[in-house]
Formats: structure tokens, C-alpha cells, sequence
């Protein structure tokens, strides 16, 4: 069995995150069909016992989606008014297609700021705790319509990675628009080879090439090895899946070839 089906089928408190690409289509608006079949995936993730957190982008997208404008995108205060708009319609997307399933969703809007206060990073842990006791999946973004410089996490990536080490999640599930970490950009090179499985953190950037980031989102391939890492530092292993496959999660978890990039820098098998 695929080390990651095996870490699916074993963990219990699971940190979702979505990127943008994933929820974007080729015009840089939502793409609500993906967002419905991803609601179905937390609906099997629940089904088989496990609780789940979700970390999601796409307020940006789902603003230009509201008003039809990108244009402007460079512009930061437009940028901050356009998450600002598109939080509301994402959420209400999320409510819509969570309720399918009778599942309660819960918003969450953060900032690095939050993760350094301890007084905030306590009160972030608590609220999270009592929403999953209550069967309620948290929402979590950042809040990128007051976020500065000064206080940017900057992906959410790294947001994802932050909750999963406050929540001691089990397993960081980041959904991409690739089908996980490659020597190069197969989106660049037809002959990129896919790494399936990573143990040593410290010398992979030095073995690969890295390539262009989404046209909708902030980061790349190099935040996700960042969010690795960090989760790696809580014993948390990641797993990057290309979320545009339809049941990507339910296809790897039952070991059916799909692909997919396991990080494991320790013994996380032994201690599960």
C-alpha cells in the first residue's frame, strides 16, 4: 500500500487546505463544481471517523466572480477589497454544499499576528476544539482584508501547516492544481518525474527545479515544501494532491494509483 493511503486510512484529525487553482477556473472565477465535490470529500472523510479542518483560499476569486473585475488585482487596497467581498460568497458556497450533507460549517479569519500572541493562539485552540466537539467543520482563511506586511502569513500554505501544529492534527492534506512535488515543472517539462515520497527536507531543494506559481494564487510549490516542514516539526506529515481530479482524497485513500507526494522526514508510522 501507498504510504499515503496508509496515512489516510490511519489518521483521525485531518487538516485540509485548498488553493486557489483548485477552486479557480480557466477565467479566474470560482468553480463551484469543484467546490461541491470537495464537499462531498469531507463528507467521506467524516463518514470514516475522522474529524476535519478545513483551510481555504479563493476570497480574491470569489470577489472578481461577484463583481467581474481582475484588473485591478495589482492594486492592494482593490485586492483587500476584493477578499473582503469574495469571503462572504465563498462561505455561502461552503454553507450551500456543506448542508448537502447536514454538515454545520464555522468561519475563521486569521493573521499571523494571531499565531504569536499566546493569549490569541489559546483562544484560536479553544474555539477550534469546541466547534469539532460540536461536529463542525472550521473554515479558515486569512484575513487578507485588513492583513498588512507586518502581519501576513502570507500562504495558506503556512496557514494550513500553523493550525495543523495548534490543532496536533494527524495529517496535512494541501490540494493543488499538480499531483504533487516533481524534479521540475511538469506544467514546463514533459520528461518531470514525481517524487512520491520525501524523508530528507534538508537537501530536496537542492534537487529540484522550481517552477511558476498559479495565476490565482500566491504561492508554489516551494510554500508547500515550507509547509511541510513546519507541520514535520510537529511530527505531522503532508501529503500533496492534485484537488482538480475529481474524489482525489476517496481515490488515494483507497490505493488506486492515483498520484500523489507523501512527506516523511520521521517514524510517523510507528507513532500512528
Amino acid at each position: 500500500m501507498e504510504k499515503s493511503a496508509e496515512l489516510l486510512n490511519i489518521s483521525k484529525k485531518v487538516v485540509l487546505k485548498i488553493g486557489s487553482s483548485v477552486l479557480s477556473n480557466e477565467k479566474g472565477s470560482v468553480n463551484r463544481e469543484t467546490l461541491k465535490n470537495i464537499a462531498d470529500q469531507v463528507k467521506y472523510l467524516r463518514d470514516t471517523g475522522k474529524q476535519v479542518i478545513i483551510v481555504s483560499s479563493g476570497a480574491g476569486i470569489c470577489g472578481v466572480g461577484a463583481i467581474n473585475k481582475w484588473d485591478r488585482r495589482g492594486d492592494i487596497n482593490y485586492k483587500q477589497a476584493l477578499c473582503a467581498i469574495g469571503q462572504v460568497e465563498l462561505m455561502e458556497a461552503y454553507k450551500r454544499y456543506m448542508k448537502e450533507h447536514g454538515v454545520v460549517v464555522a468561519q475563521m479569519l486569521l493573521t499571523a499576528e494571531d499565531f504569536r500572541d499566546c493569549n490569541r493562539n489559546l483562544n484560536i485552540r479553544n474555539t477550534l476544539f469546541t466547534l469539532i466537539d460540536e461536529g463542525v467543520v472550521p473554515i479558515i482563511n486569512e484575513n487578507d482584508s485588513v492583513s498588512v506586511e507586518e502581519i501576513k502569513i502570507g500562504d495558506n500554505d503556512m496557514l494550513a501547516a500553523y493550525t495543523a501544529g495548534l490543532w496536533n492534527a494527524d495529517l496535512l492534506i494541501l490540494l493543488s492544481d499538480i499531483d504533487g512535488l516533481y524534479d521540475k515543472s511538469p506544467k514546463e517539462h514533459e520528461n518531470a518525474r514525481l517524487i512520491r515520497e520525501v524523508y530528507d527536507l534538508n537537501t530536496l531543494v537542492d534537487s529540484i527545479e522550481v517552477g511558476e506559481k498559479s495565476a490565482f494564487g500566491t504561492g508554489g510549490i516551494m510554500t508547500k515544501i515550507s509547509a511541510a516542514k513546519e507541520a514535520g516539526k510537529h511530527n505531522i506529515p503532508t501529503i500533496i494532491m492534485n484537488g482538480r481530479i475529481q474524489d482525489v482524497i476517496v481515490k488515494v485513500s483507497n490505493n488506486d494509483e492515483t498520484k500523489a507526494t507523501t512527506f516523511l522526514g520521521f517514524d510517523i508510522m510507528s507513532s500512528r
